[in-house]
């Protein structure tokens, strides 16, 4: 029986082919979206993590993404929070979203208080020298051909100058002045975020029950940064469970379409042969069986060519684009194929008893 089967996916040779890379689609589009999604909201998780603050200050009702949202709070902020008790270090940070070329955030950083946090690791250079050079982390610089100290990197109309290079995951991955931030997005002496570092970790809630208690900044909501990284979640990103579901349904409707019409006139084209199977004693379920059997291979080896070609995906967009990370992990790679396996299968299940209920006379006698 098991020869059987594989004669007759290998008698169609394209046919099969078209079925298998129909189910590779399926899972290759469940995977990239979700990679691209969970590589750009982990990247962004793992580099603010390391910026070293325990705080975080933000405008009244702004968005707890980075970049969305304007600078709207004054710089001198930073002044009556570094008078509050067991506040070491307050950094302004004016944070903008690109979208040229590729989106990423942009940080405007005042140098002395962002460094105070420890963030930077640099591989060679320094902090700026003046309002028109820039720090940017390891990949960054080898995107585009590749950047060194000295180069030059085109930001919002302006060639800046590469001052320094610093180890990735420490923050943005391109960095300017915050004067120079706050002049080119139009908001002078203006911060989108303040970044805080208490004296200890312990004084975290004492810290956020000072500025609630400042006149001034009682709207402000403050979050420390375990807070933060709880609310970067898929569920908590506008529009992606629906982005995915809208994607798994389309992949799966390719899918069960391809599967449903390889099956189908597959049956059609061997009425003969499921009439000698009955004649000789095979059973409806035994011919369902065979159906089905068929049916998962063609799944198996989709799935696995789908596998193969997100990961041929993923080194491709790393090498077009060096700063988007996508990540591919077990739980997905799993969901992805048991998506598409169970797609194949409903779309095989119509053909399959379609074929378990001819008469074997009637089939005998087909030409």
């Amino acid at each position: 029986m098991n020869k059987l089967i594989f004669a007759n996916l290998l008698h169609r040779p394209l046919r099969s082919i078209i079925s298998v890379l129909a189910v590779a689609i399926e899972v290759i589009m469940i995977l990239s979206i979700v990679g691209i999604f969970m590589g750009m909201l982990n990247d962004q998780k793992q580099r603010t993590n390391g910026i070293g603050a325990d705080l975080m200050m933000r405008p009244s009702g702004a968005s707890y993404m980075n970049g969305i949202g304007g600078a709207t709070m004054p710089v001198k902020f930073a002044d009556v929070l570094r008078r509050l008790p067991h506040v070491a270090v307050v950094s302004p940070v004016n944070q903008s979203l690109s979208t040229k070329g590729t989106v990423e955030v942009i940080d405007g950083i005042d140098y002395p208080s962002y460094a105070a946090l420890k963030p930077f690791i640099f591989v060679t250079g320094g902090p700026f020298q003046g309002p028109y050079d820039m720090v940017i982390d390891d990949v960054a610089a080898r995107s585009n051909g590749g950047y060194h100290v000295g180069s030059t990197m085109e930001l919002y109309g302006h060639a800046f100058r590469i001052s320094g290079i610093v180890e990735h995951g420490k923050g943005g991955r391109k960095l300017l002045p915050l004067d120079t931030m706050d002049n080119l997005t139009g908001a002078p002496d203006k911060a989108s975020i303040f970044y805080i570092k208490c004296d200890d970790p312990a004084s975290e809630q004492l810290v956020i029950h000072e500025i609630h208690a400042t006149r001034g900044l009682e709207d402000y909501p403050v979050q420390t940064m375990e807070e933060w990284l709880s609310l970067m979640t898929p569920e908590q990103i506008p529009g992606f469970n629906i982005a995915l579901n809208v994607i798994t349904g389309i992949a799966v409707i390719i899918g069960f379409l391809v599967i449903f019409q390889s099956m189908y006139t597959a049956v059609l084209e061997r009425t003969r042969e499921i009439g000698i199977l009955k004649s000789m004693g095979a059973s409806k379920p035994t011919i369902v069986t065979v159906v089905l059997r068929e049916c998962s291979v063609l799944a198996v080896v989709g799935v696995l060519v789908g596998i193969v070609g997100t990961f041929g995906v993923r080194v491709l967009l790393f090498h077009l684009f060096p700063t988007q990370h996508f990540e591919i992990t077990a739980r997905w790679l799993a969901q992805a194929s048991g998506i598409a396996f169970s797609g194949s299968l409903l779309g095989a299940l119509y053909p399959a008893s379609m074929a378990a209920r001819k008469d074997p006379i009637d089939a005998l006698a087909y030409e």
